[in-house]
C-alpha cells in the first residue's frame, strides 16, 4: 500500500466531523506547554494538570523561578505526574538548556529553525523525539508532526503504514503528504489521540468508531 494525501485527509475529515476541534495543547503560554510535554511522559493528562496546578499554587511556573527550586522540592510538587524524581531531573535539564541558550525565553527560542531546535531539544537529557516535537509544534508553532503510539496504531490498522515503521518514517510521511500546515498538524495529532483513546485501543472497539469501514483507505 502506498500512502497518499487523499487517504490521509479522508481520515482527518472523518475524525474532525466526529470530534470537532480539540484546541490543543492546553496550557497558559509556551513555557507551560513545554513543561506539560515533559510531564506527560508515561502518564495521562489529568495527572499532569494536578502537577501543573501545584506549580502554579507555589508560584514557580516560570523558567527562572522553577530553576531555583531544589530538585527534591520540585519532585514533590510534580508528584501527581508519576516518575516524579526522574521528571524533576528532566525538567531541570530543560530549564538549564532554556536559560543557558535562550535566557529563559521561549519567545527567543521560537525564533530558531525547526531542524536546529529539534536537535537542541534532543540533546537535552530525557527529551526524546515525541516530547521534542510536542514542544516544537504546540509551544513554538513549528510545522512538525508529532508521532505517538496512538498515531502508529490508528494508521497501521487502516493500511497507511506498517506499525513497525520507525518514528522518522511516520513523520516523513505526514510531512511529505501534508506539507507544512501547522494548524492541520496540531488538529490531526489531537484527533488521533482521541480516537486512539476511545476506540483504537490495544484491543480495538470498532463499533461506532468514526473510522469504521475504512480498513483500507490508502491505495
Amino acid at each position: 500500500m502506498v500512502p497518499n494525501k487523499k487517504g490521509l485527509l479522508e481520515i482527518y475529515d472523518k475524525l474532525y466531523a466526529f470530534y470537532g476541534p480539540q484546541h490543543w495543547w492546553p496550557g497558559d503560554g509556551p513555557f507551560e506547554v513545554a513543561v506539560g510535554a515533559i510531564l506527560t511522559q508515561n502518564t495521562n493528562w489529568s495527572n499532569v494538570e494536578k502537577a501543573i496546578a501545584n506549580l502554579k499554587a507555589a508560584r514557580v511556573l516560570s523558567a527562572r523561578a522553577l530553576h531555583k527550586v531544589p530538585a527534591a522540592e520540585l519532585a514533590l510538587l510534580i508528584r501527581p505526574s508519576g516518575y516524579f524524581n526522574i521528571k524533576a531531573g528532566r525538567l531541570k535539564a530543560f530549564l538549564a538548556f532554556l536559560l543557558t541558550a535562550y535566557r529563559g525565553s521561549m519567545k527567543k527560542m521560537g525564533k530558531g529553525g525547526s531542524a536546529s531546535l529539534r536537535q537542541e531539544l534532543l540533546n537535552v537529557n530525557g527529551i526524546g523525539p515525541e516530547t521534542a516535537d510536542s514542544i516544537l509544534l504546540y509551544a513554538l508553532d513549528k510545522p512538525v508532526f508529532v508521532i505517538d503510539a496512538y498515531t502508529k496504531r490508528v494508521m497501521s490498522r487502516h493500511g497507511v503504514l506498517d506499525h513497525g515503521a520507525s518514528y522518522d518514517e511516520y513523520q516523513r510521511m505526514f510531512h511529505k503528504l501534508l506539507g507544512n500546515d501547522i494548524g492541520l498538524f496540531n488538529e490531526y495529532h489531537a484527533l488521533l489521540v482521541m480516537v486512539g483513546k476511545d476506540y483504537c485501543k490495544p484491543k480495538p472497539r470498532c463499533v461506532n468508531c468514526p473510522l469504521c469501514g475504512m480498513s483500507r483507505v490508502i491505495g
